[in-house]
């Protein structure tokens, strides 16, 4: 009998359509409404899942996903692309970017903020909340199992936010322009990085490092785009009644640059430091041959990849930029139960 290796293989994989046994969706609680929630892609799942775990209620469930589309592309302009098709049942959320900044200013910032559907960020994106000053110590404690606090994180957060601010108000101004060639998002990431961390003294060498090379590229910004230069500073009092200010700048700009360029820098100085400690403690003990082994083996089987304990992140409930989209998210479940118990 001839062997069919096609069905054969289809039949062995996995991943076949004829293999996959798509389970049941569990039924919906008496009286709760299901409603979609659509976000921009995969990655942001988890963070939109555990922001709306917060407001578990008996009249709404959420259920997060990304858009069923027969083309790849995601993203937040699909997702604008679906305003006119979200209502009550079916609500999109996106990052800020700088849409909430700019106050309507531009079309994309009009649409963001006039659909009664959409909940956004209010700070930058999903990784400015992940990368909330006072949770990087947890970040730490859960990759390396040792709490001791050598590095304060919030100081460290709150002075880089002050020296890169003018830089941060010459980027978003231009970007608000439409005229990004003033200062462009590869240049604005390569003046706000940092290089290293000295740890000692909460980083101050690696600040005053940055601060000249900020001071430097400043003074050029102004030197070339002088006839912006008092725009941009006028765009800065705008950007306070937005919550904006020097020492909270981190929350506001882009996200990626944050969390890659900046604080996992930091987190991998201050953890590798925290790893250290604790082997040299182990070793120290009194324990000895394969006591020792097993121990420090035990140790290391402890230990959790950084950037995996900072996507997992739920600690910036008490930032005020969250305080805000929970009100939003309140607001709604609030008048959605009023119209259930009207129905």
């Amino acid at each position: 009998m001839a062997i069919n290796f096609k069905d054969t293989l289809q039949s062995m994989n996995p991943f076949s359509a004829k293999s996959i046994v798509l389970p049941e969706p569990l039924k919906i609680e008496t009286g709760q409404k299901l409603v979609r929630v659509f976000v921009e892609g995969y990655e942001d799942v988890a963070f939109w899942r555990g922001v709306f775990d917060h407001f578990t209620n008996p009249y709404v469930r959420f259920e997060i996903s990304v858009p069923n589309r027969d083309d790849l592309p995601k993203g937040k302009k699909v997702l604008l692309s679906m305003t006119g098709s979200a209502d009550d049942d079916l609500m999109l959320c996106v990052d800020s970017d700088f849409d909430y900044l700019f106050d309507g200013t531009t079309e994309q910032s009009r649409q963001l903020l006039e659909c009664g559907k959409m909940f956004h960020t209010y700070a930058y994106a999903t990784e400015n909340y992940l990368c909330y000053a006072p949770s990087l110590h947890n970040v730490c404690v859960k990759a390396t199992k040792n709490d001791t606090r050598i590095f304060d994180f919030e100081y460290f957060m709150a002075e880089y936010s002050k020296i890169i601010y003018p830089l941060f108000l010459w980027y978003s101004y231009s970007a608000r322009l439409g005229e990004q060639h003033i200062f462009i998002l590869a240049d604005f990431r390569n003046s706000v990085k940092i290089n290293y961390l000295e740890i000692e003294d909460n980083g101050r060498k690696t600040l005053n490092w940055l601060r000249r090379n900020v001071e430097h590229r400043v003074k050029s910004l102004e030197n070339s785009y002088i006839l912006h230069k008092d725009s941009v500073y006028r765009f800065g009092d705008e950007l306070i009644r937005k919550g904006v200010l020097p020492e909270n700048t981190y929350l506001f700009m882009h996200g990626h640059t944050l969390m890659d360029n900046v604080v996992m820098i930091i987190l991998e100085t201050v953890c590798d430091k925290l790893r250290q400690m604790t082997l040299a403690k182990i070793a120290k003990s009194r324990k000895k041959g394969t006591a020792l082994k097993n121990e420090l083996s035990n140790y290391k089987n402890t230990l959790r990849p950084i950037r995996e304990v900072l996507l997992d992140n739920e600690n910036y409930t008490d930032c005020f930029l969250f305080r805000r989209l929970a009100e939003d998210i309140e607001r709604y479940i609030s008048e959605t139960g009023h119209m259930n118990n009207n129905n």
